[in-house]
């Protein structure tokens, strides 16, 4: 696995961004854009994603940032749902929905995939080396 200083050098954090500023675009659009407590479920689910990502790989142990990444898959799940929700009122076309859909499961299966790179790595994480010269990151 690459070695990884910072979050936003995380392909999943990339992926997790694009699908988030999509979530913003897509909710701008009337009819969308007045109902405003759906359009903030979703834009905090959608944020979730990248935020729970840039907060377990800063505390710099594997079991944490294991467990912050099931909450970013988590909350992929929510927004699917929210999108097919959106869908079945009107908010979202087919091909709208289909499109977003999608991202959200690809971000989801690179959650995962990292999560059992993770898993099945001998490195507990950063936080555990003694020495700060040149300590290998993720």
């Amino acid at each position: 696995m690459e070695k990884v200083k910072r979050f936003e050098d995380l392909i999943i954090w990339k992926e997790a961004r694009e699908l988030c500023k999509k979530v913003y675009d897509i909710t701008s659009t009337v009819p969308f854009s007045q109902d405003i407590r759906f359009v903030q479920q979703m834009h905090a689910s959608a944020g979730s994603i990248m935020d729970n990502i840039a907060e377990g790989f800063e505390r710099a142990g594997n079991k944490e940032f294991i467990n912050f990444l099931f909450f970013a898959k988590g909350s992929c799940g929510e927004l699917r749902s929210q999108i097919i929700r959106a869908t079945d009122v009107g908010y979202l076309t087919k091909d709208m929905a289909k499109a977003l859909y999608n991202d959200c499961q690809k971000t989801g299966a690179l959650i995962m995939t990292l999560i059992k790179e993770l898993q099945n790595s001998e490195f507990r994480g950063a936080k555990y080396f003694l020495h700060e010269d040149d300590p290998p990151l993720y």
